[in-house]
């Protein structure tokens, strides 16, 4: 991960945290390079329940770093290492194809490429002050880390359209009004952690098929949806974490869950 992301893991949630404040995280090549190497430890990591994603310093994410893009973009935009994704957008969609789910707490700016990072994660918890903009207009470019992708399951298309065709920045507390942000904390990181544990605190079965489900129902018909709702209550039911989760609650104490 160099210099860029730092890593913590503690009774199976990873504190992830980017990690170049004197430049708010902007996104530079070492930071590219240091999300992709983070997504992939997490996606092999047993017993891992889930992930908080944050920045430290001032601010969450200020976007990319243009100056240190001064040998072009146009080739990496085209390779496609990820599956669907190139690397620009695998720092963002990775989190969804995460299999556990990823909580964003968000503070100062998230503009332009930590926006869109921003979104790649399943919840959303930000400072009411917080900045947030779609800014590539600004610079006569689309969002193009996976933002379109994300942006139609949150907003309203006539919403996704205006925030992208005008680049303008707007706080957290209207971002929660937009459904851009899950809700508001004084200190995210802290609520976001909380959330975190509750969530490792489940069943790791039960919590990873849901979130299948959720990243599948976007493409999906209705009938699509209901077969794989049915597939994985199937798998689900009388496993050894369903029936631990069943006899917790008969005896009033904690689960003892196993991955």
């Amino acid at each position: 991960m160099g210099d860029r992301v730092t890593m913590t893991v503690e009774g199976g949630v990873a504190d992830v945290r980017l990690a170049r404040p004197d430049k708010m995280n902007a996104l530079d090549p070492a930071m590219f390079d240091g999300i992709v190497a983070v997504l992939a430890e997490l996606e092999a990591m047993p017993g891992l329940r889930a992930v908080v994603l944050s920045g430290e310093g001032r601010a969450f994410c200020a976007g990319l770093d243009v100056a240190s893009f001064a040998g072009g973009l146009t080739g990496a935009l085209d390779a496609r290492p990820y599956g669907p994704t190139n690397i620009f957008q695998h720092v963002a969609v990775g989190w969804r194809m995460l299999p556990v789910p990823v909580i964003a707490a968000v503070h100062g700016v998230a503009f332009g490429g930590g926006f869109q990072i921003m979104l790649g994660a399943d919840i959303r918890i930000a400072a009411p002050d917080t900045r947030l903009s779609i800014m590539e207009i600004k610079w006569g470019l689309v969002p193009d880390m996976g933002g379109i992708a994300l942006l139609r399951t949150l907003v309203r298309d006539d919403v996704a359209r205006e925030l992208t065709y005008s680049g303008r920045q707007f706080d957290a507390v209207e971002g929660a009004a937009l459904g851009l942000v899950t809700r508001l904390a004084g200190d995210p990181h802290v609520e976001a952690l909380a959330l975190a544990g509750a969530i490792a605190g489940r069943s790791p079965d039960a919590i990873r098929a849901a979130k299948r489900l959720f990243n599948a129902a976007p493409d999906q018909d209705l009938a699509a949806i209901l077969r794989a709702e049915s597939a994985e209550q199937a798998a689900l039911i009388g496993a050894p974490n369903q029936r631990e989760a069943v006899l917790a609650n008969i005896e009033k104490r904690a689960p003892r869950f196993a991955d």
